[in-house]
């Protein structure tokens, strides 16, 4: 399993939402997104829609599976706005 914390530069709106879900989705690997107590997965548009994340907020991605080392900087990316 690979986790990291970032501290995330756009609001997950739900254009947004529905972008990283189709990212995360990309990947085999089991995604998940923790936000405080919230823990959802990350391929879930439901889930991630009940995150609420805004910039600033500080969460942990994590990820599961065979190509979990490319998932986790790729939605890292998204998260920080670089794409």
């Amino acid at each position: 399993m690979t986790k990291k914390t970032i501290e995330i530069k756009i609001d997950l709106e739900a254009r947004q939402v529905a972008l990283f879900v189709q990212k995360a989705n990309q990947f085999s690997s089991k995604v998940y997104m923790q936000l405080k107590n919230l823990r959802v997965n990350a391929k879930s548009i439901m889930g991630m829609m009940s995150v609420g994340a805004i910039t600033g907020d500080r969460l942990e991605l994590s990820a599961d599976g065979a190509d979990e080392a490319e998932a986790i900087p790729a939605l890292e990316s998204f998260l920080l706005g670089e794409e």
